[in-house]
């Protein structure tokens, strides 16, 4: 799945990898774009499936940078000078850089048309459309978990049933608070506002045993090799693995829904052609199903969901057994007031 995002945010290798397309698009501004996204396998999968497809009906030149990098995105619209076209960002950046006035608006008839094609409307944002899902999961080690294993947080947080270091990414809204506050007898409707004093409370009662990932490859292999047989993961990077022939695999109850957007930023020569884009991703939920097959993502429509093949649809968290047993989405409206605060205190916890 995805590469971590505090690496992303620190600095951005400039890939340029032209992809050319039918019609012998010129790689000028009016026939390209610029597609940034986290890297890695997943970008691969996502370019392949649902820009090259469309760029080839078109004429234009797909580039690509990676990993995505808040910073040079801000840079770059403020000093006029923005070369990153459709980019993939985590919501609360979404948030927050819109109303900073970052990102460009959508027109209208996308917000409608991504609502038409079964696009849940509480992840579409003036600026931004969803393009995949996944879930925080109870990730477990089935080889020493061969019996029974932990089926919600409260049982995840059960070191004497369970023994065994937890594996958390080390990163503020990779839903550790959530787990925490969820083992601690917090209804999944009552989770916003976190209370954070309280999550750090029920995170002080295993700290000695938790472990810290900054990457999905870290991730599994501290899973797979047991050094922590239970981790708070991402859904489709557990999957992957298991497909892999490792003994790992996901628990689904009180998952917690996540997902990606795709903005444009402020001032991208290229917006139209962006949002030419943007409308064909929504009316082509084939693409996005392929792109499901191949990254382990969820698609951003419920109609892309059932053109998706059985065995990889129910490792998505819009299957429906999925679904119906999560503790419910991630709030990345509140994340995007809270982050900075959250990560400052988190930081100096782990360092304790």
């Amino acid at each position: 799945m995805k590469t971590t995002r505090l690496l992303a945010i620190a600095s951005a290798a400039g890939l340029a990898v032209a992809l050319s397309a039918c019609g012998g698009g010129s790689g000028a501004s009016d026939s390209s774009l610029t597609v940034t996204m986290w890297g890695g396998a997943a970008q691969k999968a996502h370019v392949d499936s649902y820009f090259t497809p469309w760029a080839k009906t078109k004429g234009v030149t797909i580039k690509q940078d990676s990993p995505t990098d808040y910073a040079k995105i801000k840079a770059q619209v403020e000093a006029g000078k923005v070369t990153s076209g459709p980019t993939e960002v985590e919501p609360n950046f979404a948030n927050t850089a819109c109303e900073g006035g970052l990102l460009e608006k959508l027109p209208q008839d996308i917000l409608d048309k991504a609502k038409a094609t079964g696009v849940a409307e509480n992840q579409i944002g003036p600026c931004a459309i969803p393009i995949l899902q996944y879930s925080f999961t109870i990730a477990y080690n089935s080889k020493t978990f061969s019996g029974a294993h932990p089926t919600t947080w409260a049982e995840f947080f059960d070191t004497q049933r369970f023994p065994g270091k937890r594996g958390f990414w080390k990163y503020a809204t990779g839903g550790m608070f959530e787990a925490a506050l969820l083992a601690d007898g917090v209804k999944p409707d009552q989770l916003y506002p976190l209370d954070i004093d309280r999550a750090f409370k029920k995170l002080d009662s295993i700290k000695r045993d938790i472990v810290f990932f900054d990457t999905g490859d870290q991730m599994t292999q501290m899973l797979a090799s047991g050094e922590a047989p239970l981790v708070q993961a991402w859904s489709g990077r557990i999957f992957q693995a298991q497909q892999a022939g490792e003994k790992v695999a996901n628990e689904w109850k009180e998952n917690l829904v996540s997902y990606d957007q795709i903005v444009v930023p402020k001032g991208y020569p290229n917006k139209d052609l962006a949002f030419e884009w943007m409308r064909w991703f929504l009316d082509n939920p084939k693409a996005q199903a392929a792109d499901a097959e191949a990254s382990i993502y969820g698609p951003a429509s419920a109609k892309a969901l059932d053109l998706v093949p059985e065995n990889v649809r129910k490792e998505l968290p819009g299957f429906p057994a999925n679904a119906q047993s999560s503790a419910g989405l991630v709030d990345y409206a509140y994340w995007a007031k809270n982050y900075d605060g959250v990560t400052e205190r988190l930081n100096a916890w782990i360092a304790k």
